[in-house]
């Protein structure tokens, strides 16, 4: 047995229960890893209060980093006793052990803990193709961040920066701002209280930027195409203020024959190629030093809930964590 939180349900934070759950030997192609540290991130919301539906009684969590236990018939990427980390499906990393696709699993430098192993691998690999492949960003750019102050903000600050980009942010508060400033953003907006639209055209001669980051959604997207230079790229991660609403494409054209991309991490590691590479940038940066993981809360698996409550609450900045 194994205890694990669980969604019977979809629901507020109330609706994860921490339960005793049956743990059998790793199937074929799969691992037992053992938590140490394990990730909480707003696409647990989402799945949480059923923006993305999964089929109920559910497992929560995409991230986490432990060691190897045991490993099923035909795995040879890992063994017993590895250092590993994973940000993948299906969600269950909400638990103390669980067994998952060993092919998801990539091995952690004993350099980098596993709380930062757990603080790190979705944000950081999100900001990986975000930056790296969605749209490549050169030094000498100008990006629009928003949220630049929560997990994923801090860790795309140092990176832009390490590549000679220049960053306006959005954040909710003088705290977070600073927060921001001190990892690297050149520009904040405090969305609160002025126009970030107005703001990003003052601080770039009416210019506009090339590419927006947005992980807001409805409150912030159709704003931010304005934003935008001409063929400038929105690209949209997430929905913390809800989903985007459906719009006339004709906008996209009308503000500058615009591109829209919705991405998800899921899409760009995919193939085991992919992963290995991403995870491999992201640790390399980690340990030379370009990109610092900042883990500004912890929370007892127990009390995942009130993370939750938290993260919703805009609370919380940089990376947090559950320990089992």
């Amino acid at each position: 047995m194994t205890k694990a939180i669980r969604i019977h349900a979809p629901g507020g934070p109330e609706a994860m229960v921490l339960e005793d759950v049956e743990l059998g030997a790793p199937g074929p192609g799969q691992a037992r890893v053992r938590h140490h540290a394990i990730g909480l991130n707003f696409l647990d919301v989402y799945h949480r209060t059923g923006l993305y539906k999964l089929p109920m009684p559910a497992g929560i969590g995409s991230e986490g980093a432990g060691v190897v236990e045991a490993v099923g018939e035909g795995v040879t990427n890992v063994k017993a006793g590895d250092r590993v980390a994973y940000a993948s499906p299906p969600p269950g990393s909400y638990c103390e052990a669980r067994n998952m696709a060993a092919d998801r699993l990539v091995n952690l430098p004993d350099a980098i803990s596993f709380e930062q192993g757990a603080a790190m691998m979705l944000k950081g690999m999100t900001v990986q193709y975000l930056i790296k492949r969605t749209f490549k960003v050169q030094p000498g750019m100008t990006v629009l961040w928003h949220a630049v102050a929560g997990g994923v903000g801090l860790i795309a600050c140092q990176w832009l920066k390490a590549l000679g980009a220049t960053i306006i942010g959005t954040a909710g508060s003088p705290a977070k701002a600073d927060l921001a400033r001190a990892h690297g953003c050149d520009h904040v907006i405090l969305y609160k209280q002025e126009s970030f639209t107005e703001k990003v055209k003052a601080l770039t001669g009416g210019k506009g930027v090339p590419v927006v980051y947005d992980s807001v959604g409805k409150d912030t997207f159709m704003a931010s195409l304005d934003c935008l230079q001409p063929f400038g790229m929105m690209v949209s991660f997430g929905n913390a203020s809800g989903p985007v609403q459906a719009f006339d494409l004709g906008i996209l054209a009308a503000k500058g024959s615009l591109f829209v991309t919705r991405a998800t991490l899921n899409t760009y590691t995919a193939k085991r190629e992919d992963l290995v590479a991403s995870a491999g940038d992201l640790f390399d940066a980690v340990l030379t030093g370009k990109v610092k993981i900042e883990i500004n809360q912890r929370y007892a698996l127990k009390d995942a809930a009130q993370a939750h409550r938290d993260l919703e609450g805009r609370k919380t900045t940089g990376s947090t964590i559950l320990l089992p």
